[in-house]
């Protein structure tokens, strides 16, 4: 049932209140997840697989709804906010009359309210309490979060920030002046995020990390980072890997030698080191399995949560059959994964390793960047979609997203990457670009880098061997490249050596490059010119 303070802010949105649903709904709160699987399966929200995992349908949303994802524009954020198609203005009278709706139609259901945190750190952590019409969003959401020792439970308080999740409830475009049936609304001044219409779990987690995406940098001069971290489980060397779906961000930080901070979120502190935001991962499950990806595989069961995954009539997930969607998911606190750093802290990162996973197939396996070309491929965020992934793709197209995550980045680009610039010289620390696609010519002749090189590459990067290697340097990528790394063979290392001739690749590296130069001509004229230069030069 409710406690006092979960009740006080429940009637500040008018739920609960005399006169607004009072004795219509059960207030249930911070449920242990056993209990809110039974819920769950109680109220028919989904089916108990054979894993022990509970698995829903999350309806017509299975993934993020971008053209529905909205900034109320206050005079506190106004001039911070970079504005734009990613965060896009939504009046206050708008939001309001969303706001009231959702509310009253909370009024009138049972609910379950979870006080979880973001940050493993508490120095900067913020407390998120999260209403939910499911039992199995909230299931979600206790999982994801950090999830509060009974101490910090008891002194809870007033939250820093309130979610009202209510996937039920329909938003009319006409009416309210949105895209869709669907609305996912941050109010900083308000301290609220609403989020109606949709049953993907993935929007709740997400508005959370953009919030923390505006906080961290504001207020606490602390980068927020879309990246995984990984660290030595002797030395605690700690390193932070940035990449876009499709890059082998999950692959390479999970592995079993090294000890996994987080998988998606972190928070980077001058002088304090890095920190988890969450305390859970949300892993794509298309074709896992468990020869491939075993500790992921295995996380999948009891108390995780699994959205439009398919099961056979013995009730095992069919992780082939993407029927449903593509971007079949799974949520499960850290814990499932066994070499998990459960503290979720560690120091300052030695290396930071960008990926990219080329199809042109003109980017090295490896090279090392300068701080300012290190500012300027966080800005970029570079990969490549290949044919036959998308209807009309016949060759490969290059795809940006600023900061390897720029949907969830509320503020300038810059004001992040200058943050990492000046982490990376303060540090030393080294910084990779590593190209997980293809080498030996483009996708359809050339061939994808084998793993086992990549993993030797990463490892060798991570422990100081590769920077005794002799390096060339790349005049049209504008790149550092080492030519020799143990346990790849030497042709692999340099790109143009494993094409069917140097001209062939030169055209094709400078097709890419041009493309850079466009990119950032059209989204970064404004960034210093010392970025600008250090990336490729055409």
């Amino acid at each position: 049932m409710a406690t006092d303070s979960v009740t006080k802010v429940l009637e500040r949105y008018g739920i609960g209140a005399k006169g607004k649903g009072k004795a219509k709904h059960v207030v249930n709160v911070d449920m242990p997840p056993a209990a809110l699987v039974e819920e769950a399966l109680n109220r028919h929200e989904g089916k108990l697989a054979a894993n022990g995992s509970l698995v829903v349908e999350t309806g017509k949303y299975t993934g993020r709804s971008p053209k529905d994802r909205f900034v109320v524009d206050t005079p506190d954020v106004h001039s911070k906010i970079a504005w734009g198609t990613t965060n896009v203005a939504i009046s206050q009278e708008k939001y309001e009359k969303i706001r009231d709706a959702v509310a009253a139609y909370l009024s009138e259901r049972d609910l379950f309210v979870v006080r979880g945190m973001a940050g493993a750190n508490r120095k900067h952590a913020r407390k998120f309490m999260v209403t939910c019409e499911r039992a199995s969003q909230a299931l979600f959401i206790t999982q994801l979060l950090v999830r509060p020792t009974d101490g910090e439970r008891k002194l809870y308080g007033e939250p820093d920030f309130t979610i009202l999740a209510a996937p039920g409830y329909k938003c009319d475009p006409e009416r309210d002046g949105v895209n869709s049936e669907a609305a996912v609304i941050i109010n900083f001044a308000e301290r609220t995020i609403v989020v109606a219409g949709t049953g993907y779990s993935g929007e709740i987690k997400k508005s959370i990390f953009s919030v923390m995406n505006y906080l961290l940098p504001v207020e606490d001069n602390v980068l927020s980072m879309h990246c995984s971290a990984s660290m030595d489980p002797v030395s605690h060397e700690t390193a932070v890997f940035f990449g876009l779906s499709g890059t082998g961000k999950t692959t390479l930080s999970a592995d079993p030698k090294r000890l996994l901070i987080g998988d998606d979120e972190h928070g980077w502190a001058l002088g304090e080191g890095i920190f988890n935001i969450e305390g859970g991962c949300y892993a794509k499950c298309d074709g896992l399995d468990e020869r491939h990806e075993p500790e992921i595989f295995r996380a999948v069961r009891f108390g995780s949560l699994c959205e439009n995954v398919v099961l056979n009539d013995a009730r095992q997930p069919d992780y082939d059959d993407v029927s449903l969607t593509s971007n079949t998911r799974v949520g499960y606190p850290v814990e499932h994964i066994p070499n998990a750093w459960t503290m979720g802290c560690g120091q300052e990162p030695s290396v930071v390793v960008f990926l990219t996973c080329d199809a042109f197939g003109v980017l090295p396996p490896i090279s090392r960047l300068s701080a300012d070309a290190a500012m300027y491929h966080f800005v970029t965020g570079f990969t490549a979609k290949v044919a036959g992934t998308e209807v009309g793709i016949e060759e490969p197209v290059p795809t940006f997203s600023s900061l390897f995550g720029e949907p969830f980045m509320p503020l300038d680009p810059m004001v992040y990457a200058k943050m990492l610039g000046e982490r990376i010289e303060r540090g030393n620390t080294r910084v990779y670009l590593v190209n997980t696609g293809w080498i030996g010519g483009s996708y359809g002749t050339g061939h994808r880098i084998e793993l086992v090189y990549t993993r030797n590459l990463v490892a060798r990067a991570l422990d100081g061997t590769l920077e005794n290697a002799k390096f060339i340097h790349d005049d049209i990528f504008n790149l550092d490249i080492p030519t020799t790394c143990p346990g790849v063979p030497d042709n692999v290392m340099v790109p143009w050596e494993l094409w069917p001739s140097k001209s062939l690749y030169d055209e094709t590296a400078h097709t890419l490059a041009g493309m850079f130069q466009e990119n950032f001509e059209k989204k970064y004229a404004h960034l210093p010119e010392n970025v600008k230069s250090a990336g490729p030069r055409g």
